[in-house]
């Protein structure tokens, strides 16, 4: 597994969008350190149980969970009485084989990713009654368990639920404490409680954040809501069986299975041509297909890669997406005739105005893909073989002299630190810089992206080939 992670790190730092398998890791029995024994995986997929698998009537059932959050790996972790699941697809633990100093049932858990406050970055905290226990890297921190009210100072005990709202979408960095029909904000940086009024969210056994979205869970419902005003989107609840555990007979495409066509659609590994790839300035990186998008950033590989409707993220964004690039913080969706600027701050928000026809916008009549580069002023604008740049900066926006691209037509193109990305079919095409792609006279080595980006073992001659469920 070593010798396979090295193998794979250079590609995955080169494009921030691989999937690497994380190293199983034992957890620590305490402050003093050890091992658990128990030899957990924290795999975040884990492994898939079996029918025969007691726990699963449990994990596919009705009841729902006691709480919900990511480990410091990345792992989602579902706890229940004195069980927990650590992924999508895990078997059941004793929860105590993890952190043996607690006992299930727990009310609420967190996990703190703030890099700013080095002392509960990656810690996990796990609540019971009036007190809190704290876990970095699997192992308990000296002085714990104690009060929740000397860790989070106006926090009740006796907790439902708890999640972390990250800075870029809540501030400066708040917690999230869910209590009866109340919510209760706690600022990281001033350290100040505040009592909130949510009624679309008026109980809440449980709370998560998953690819940048935030979700309270009740039973076997959950409900996505806005982190700063509690709001709740249209089409809520859903079934957590659908999107978050995998469950025989269930799933957000289960009944896309009987149409081939979208099953492929909804397959990741399906070897289809991804529309647009684009990535924004907080480092989310998207793949657009047929009305759908992945999230395929390593930042969220480890929390799964499923194909969500476009309205998920971007409200009232219904269609094909053709291209797509990030500039000032905002990512532009081209749809044919038309281009869609959404503010990526504390989620996306349409600017108000828009869709607008792409020539008022950009100057072009329209494009098969679009990139730009981290910290540039230019997007660069393909149709067939003519790469043409607009400078953001200027207004009215022209575009300059067209360019032709070693490419006759390519569907989708994507920039980062490393370089440049042209993607054809189930393939891609690296160059450096823009001076080595104008200047290249014949494509690049072609490169397969299923197993290159979204985490795909190669077929027998170096195609997609689906990962085993």
């Amino acid at each position: 597994m070593a010798m396979l992670l090295r193998t794979l790190c250079c590609l995955t730092w080169a494009l921030a969008l691989a999937f690497p398998t994380p190293d199983h890791k034992p957890h620590g029995t305490g402050a003093g350190g050890g091992s658990s024994g128990g030899g957990s995986s924290w795999h975040h997929l884990g492994s898939h149980p079996g029918p025969s698998d007691p726990k699963l009537a449990s994990r596919c059932g009705e009841d729902g969970f006691d709480a919900i959050t990511l480990d410091e790996n990345g792992t989602m972790l579902f706890f229940q009485g004195d069980m927990v699941w650590k992924g999508f697809s895990g078997a059941a633990e004793p929860l105590n084989a993890s952190w043996p100093e607690i006992q299930g049932p727990i009310d609420a858990a967190l996990r703190i990713h703030h890099l700013d406050r080095p002392d509960v970055h990656d810690n996990v905290f796990l609540f019971k009654g009036q007190l809190l226990w704290a876990y970095a890297e699997g192992r308990l921190r000296a002085g714990y368990p104690r009060p929740i009210g000397d860790e989070f100072k106006g926090v009740p005990a006796d907790l439902d639920a708890a999640v972390e709202c990250h800075p870029k979408e809540c501030g400066d960095g708040t917690l999230l404490f869910f209590k009866g029909p109340h919510v209760v904000t706690y600022d990281l940086k001033t350290q100040v409680a505040k009592q909130r009024e949510w009624p679309a969210l008026s109980n809440c056994p449980a709370a998560a954040r998953w690819l940048g979205r935030y979700y309270c869970f009740q039973g076997a419902r959950f409900w996505r809501f806005d982190p700063v005003i509690g709001k709740v989107p249209p089409n809520y609840p859903r079934d957590i069986r659908d999107y978050f555990m995998r469950c025989p007979g269930r799933g957000h495409g289960h009944e896309a299975r009987k149409n081939a066509t979208l099953q492929a659609v909804l397959d990741p590994c399906s070897g289809l041509p991804f529309r647009a790839f684009s990535s924004d300035d907080a480092g989310r990186i998207y793949a657009f297909r047929e009305g759908h998008y992945f999230q395929v950033d390593k930042k969220t590989s480890r929390d799964g890669l499923h194909a969500w409707p476009l309205s998920h993220s971007w409200k009232d964004l219904q269609g094909e997406v053709d291209a797509a690039f990030s500039w000032d913080n905002k990512l532009h969706l081209i749809q044919g005739l038309q281009v869609t600027i959404y503010l990526a701050d504390q989620g996306y928000r349409r600017v108000e105005g828009y869709p607008k026809p792409i020539q008022e916008e950009l100057g072009v009549s329209g494009a098969d893909a679009a990139f730009s580069c981290p910290h540039s002023q230019y997007v660069y604008l393909i149709q067939g073989d003519q790469l043409r740049r607009v400078d953001l900066n200027k207004s009215p926006r022209t575009p300059e002299a067209p360019h032709r691209l070693p490419h006759s037509q390519v569907d989708s193109a994507l920039c980062s630190s490393e370089g440049i990305y042209l993607f054809r079919g189930a393939d891609f095409h690296h160059y450096s810089n823009v001076d080595q792609l104008l200047s290249a006279t014949a494509p690049s080595p072609a490169q397969k992206v299923a197993p290159a980006f979204l985490r795909c073992p190669s077929g027998p001659n170096g195609g997609p080939k689906r990962p085993p469920h």
